[in-house]
């Protein structure tokens, strides 16, 4: 392949991180000149070469869509990280075998009316399969999940649309911070202490002393806006790991004159120097902490995993042992954290959930005689009414019986000892040192080609079991998407940006990437970072 393709293939990909501009930074050039490599034109690339390769992603995407019997559309960045401001919603197309391949971008800000998202999310289906609407098996997104997507099902008998898991497990960060009369002790307390100590000359200075000392660097303690900490509890988290990560630097602090001084006239002084030196602040703290943390590892990992819907419950009951075990351990009370789960719980909840769980063999449990059964048991009584229902809203009328007949065999029969431990079985990921499935779409399979008698439970298996849990797909760089948003009352310039987004996002899901270009400079600084700290430690171990 010739040196310039590669490389307009890499600046297309980058999605925004390269910019067209620095084709023509002098060093940019010089280094072309030195490689023995021509000078490249931008307008060049963001004019014909840019056409052709959309052309070419365009292409390879309506081929594989084509080639699927049926779909599920993702939608995701409806929900809004900064209320106000631009954001770029992705529509992705899940299909059965896994693969995803990227459909458009829609630019948003402000407040999103339901409607609107409906009408996209409507306009989308029908750009992909016509008239031939049952090919979309459903939806799931970031938002919309009383509105939209409610409206679309009720409308749409054989649709399923989900809410994203990713989503619903971050917005219990933020129930909590509302109804835990705890988080909000400690965001007093520690927005009181951190702002004492940022604003107090004397006290900061002496804070920094200490913290070089301790640390090998000085820095404020980072501290939220009013505005804001009660919309999004990340800023206030991030507060809370400062204050802990200046555990050995603050009581320092407490016994240098300064603060003496200041303690004589001041009684907030006073008030501070008291809690740090209580071990029930820093317990509570460490507690609020503690279950962000727990909560913020589970979302990542459903992030990176993308479970399918037959993962939702177990999920959950997972959270739920994790909580219990938290509340045990700082001798929290139990009920009302319960009570919180259980609503955002309710909320997220989808029939699809329980039916999925049922069905895909990768859940059956071995019983006493040898047999694989579905985890019936496992269910609530009215998860079980959920999947009949379910089931019988799935099939046509005169199926309905013959379904639910074929559920109350599958119930009794299960599957065959050979295939359920082949549906199960796992490996060790070489690269992240998990267990993974060996055959992922073995669940699909199995119903496709063994499981022949259950005619009518089949169809609605292979259509259910597939579908994502999670609405997270391709992420676009920032500093390109406030250009693209720049020039969004421009035709050209939009028309631009959407081939750049569809070119890059093509690239990425091919490639499984759901990572951002951010997130990995990010990780990569938090490497070193650690590495530096563990540096300055080690240097403070006496010889």
């Amino acid at each position: 392949m010739p040196p310039s393709i590669i490389l307009a293939d890499w600046l297309y990909e980058s999605s925004g991180f390269v910019s067209f501009s620095s084709l023509e930074h002098p060093k940019f050039k010089a280094f072309l000149t030195q490689v023995g490599l021509p000078a490249i034109s931008r307008r060049e690339f963001a004019g014909a070469r840019l056409d052709a390769k959309f052309d070419e992603a365009k292409a390879e995407s309506e081929e594989k869509i084509r080639d699927a019997m049926f779909f599920q559309i993702a939608s995701d960045g409806w929900k809004h990280k900064n209320f106000g401001e631009e954001n770029l919603v992705n529509l992705t197309v899940n299909l059965p075998h896994g693969t995803s391949v990227f459909r458009r971008a829609v630019f948003v800000s402000g407040s999103i009316p339901s409607k609107y998202a409906e009408e996209v999310l409507w306009e989308t289906i029908t750009g992909i399969c016509g008239n031939a609407v049952q090919q979309c098996v459903g939806i799931v997104a970031d938002k919309f999940k009383s509105k939209a997507l409610k409206n679309l099902e009720n409308q749409h008998h054989w649709m399923v649309n989900l809410s994203c898991q990713f989503q619903g497990f971050n917005s219990l960060i933020k129930d909590f911070s509302r109804e835990l009369p705890l988080f909000q002790t400690v965001t007093e307390n520690c927005l009181k202490l951190a702002n004492f100590v940022n604003n107090k000359a004397q006290i900061r200075s002496s804070f920094h002393k200490y913290q070089l000392q301790e640390y090998g660097h000085a820095t404020l303690l980072r501290v939220p806006l009013r505005e804001y900490d009660k919309l999004n509890f990340g800023p206030v988290y991030t507060m809370l790991e400062d204050i802990l990560n200046s555990a050995r630097a603050l009581p320092l602090v407490l016994l240098d004159e300064s603060y003496k001084m200041v303690s004589m006239e001041d009684p907030i002084a006073r008030e501070v120097a008291e809690m740090v030196r209580d071990m029930g602040f820093w317990n509570e703290l460490e507690a609020v902490h503690s279950l962000v943390k727990l909560i913020k590892e589970m979302a990542q990992e459903i992030e990176t995993e993308r479970p399918l819907v037959g993962k939702c419950l177990p999920l959950w009951d997972e959270l739920r042992g994790k909580v219990k075990e938290w509340c045990s351990k700082f001798h929290i009370v139990e009920g009302p954290v319960e009570k919180v789960i259980e609503r955002r719980f309710k909320k997220n909840y989808h029939p699809a959930w329980a039916a999925a769980f049922i069905l895909d063999p990768l859940y059956l449990i071995r019983d006493t005689s040898g047999k694989f059964l579905p985890p019936f048991k496992c269910l609530t009584p009215e998860q079980e009414k959920d999947v009949d229902k379910l089931i019988t809203r799935l099939v046509s009328r005169e199926e309905a019986h013959i379904a639910l007949m074929e559920l109350m065999k599958w119930r009794t029969e299960g599957l065959d000892p050979v295939y359920a431990r082949a549906v199960q079985m796992k490996e060790r990921d070489p690269v992240t040192g998990k267990m993974k499935l060996a055959n992922p779409q073995s669940s699909r399979l199995v119903w496709e080609t063994h499981l022949t008698e259950f005619k009518s439970l089949a169809k609605v298996a292979v259509r259910l079991i597939f579908l994502h849990a999670t609405s997270c797909g391709f992420k676009c760089n920032w500093s390109f998407l406030r250009w693209a948003c720049a020039h969004g009352h421009s035709r050209v310039g939009m028309e631009r940006a959407q081939k750049l987004i569809f070119i890059a996002a093509h690239s990425k899901l091919d490639r499984r990437d759901f990572s951002s270009d951010e997130d990995k400079d990010a990780e990569l600084f938090a490497l070193a970072n650690e590495a530096f700290d563990k540096d300055i430690v080690g240097l403070e171990r006496p010889p």
